[in-house]
């Protein structure tokens, strides 16, 4: 999918990058497997705001993506390529032989009319589903999953790929598109491929009403605010934020602090981390 440029008739506009959407062959979604996404604006439960800067934003529906990829054994064929506004990757709409359908992940490379399938049964090839026992070392893989059956959490945003590097007993190691290696269960399930829509990342926002589209509200520095309102705050024009590290408005250590569990249960699985060194087991 290739970058489009605008004509910079307002100054905002000239910088602005979008999608071409040439892989895109529909802009209606399947009815069937669209579901209506009612708005939080970052706020939990009990309606207090969990995560900041969230709120307004276009209406948009939610597609129910098939992660798991359980129907075994039956081809399908790839009717459209969408977009969808819930994530960068583009999805694909297959269709199986029995007439159910399903959206997918669109992988790099998959095309209208192609066949797809899932299951040990399944060819090695872009669009298939099936277990990392199954795939060749040095594979490319997305959508991986951590526990059988729980459908692929891993590897799903545009343009990233695990490399699937060695087999050994229960675990199958991969290279994750942070660096980090990691050991999954060698049952767990993987798509083959590299998601598709690659250039997402090149695309430049241009102005803040393209943010405030996409549902993210203005976020403000702690150092131009007042102390009763920041601890970085205060101060006679620009000055430091007067504390060894920078915090949160409540005080708590930011930008950097590690906040993964020193004995959390995974640890053992990740072989190399993605700064390079080796988990202390």
């Amino acid at each position: 999918m290739g970058i489009k440029t605008y004509n910079p008739y307002t100054p905002s506009r000239r910088h602005m990058t979008g999608s071409d959407f040439s892989e895109i062959t529909t802009s209606t979604p399947e009815k069937s497997l669209v579901v209506s996404l009612k708005k939080n604006a970052g706020r939990n439960n009990q309606g207090k705001i969990t995560v900041r800067h969230r709120g307004g934003g276009s209406r948009r529906k939610y597609r129910i993506i098939d992660f798991k990829r359980r129907k075994d054994g039956i081809p399908a064929t790839v009717k459209t390529i969408e977009y969808d506004p819930n994530r960068t990757a583009n999805i694909a709409l297959i269709c199986y032989a029995d007439g159910q359908k399903a959206y997918i992940l669109a992988p790099e490379g998959l095309k209208v009319g192609q066949k797809v399938m899932n299951g040990p049964e399944a060819e090695v090839r872009v669009g298939n589903c099936l277990p990392l026992e199954l795939i060749p070392v040095g594979t490319m893989v997305h959508n991986v999953e951590l526990h059988p059956g729980k459908g692929g959490q891993m590897v799903r945003s545009a343009g990233n790929g695990a490399q699937l590097m060695a087999k050994e007993g229960k675990y199958a190691t991969l290279r994750l598109p942070s660096g980090e290696m990691r050991m999954v269960p060698i049952v767990c399930r993987a798509s083959v491929g590299v998601v598709g829509n690659g250039d997402h990342n090149l695309i430049n926002i241009g102005k803040a009403g393209r943010k405030r589209h996409m549902g993210i509200r203005p976020t403000v520095r702690g150092s131009v605010m007042n102390p009763n309102d920041h601890p970085h705050g205060g101060g006679e024009g620009k000055t430091g934020i007067g504390r060894p590290g920078p915090c949160t408005p409540w005080g708590k250590p930011a930008l950097g602090l590690k906040t993964r569990k020193k004995n959390k249960q995974s640890n053992k699985l990740i072989v190399r981390r993605r700064d390079g060194k080796a988990l202390s087991k």
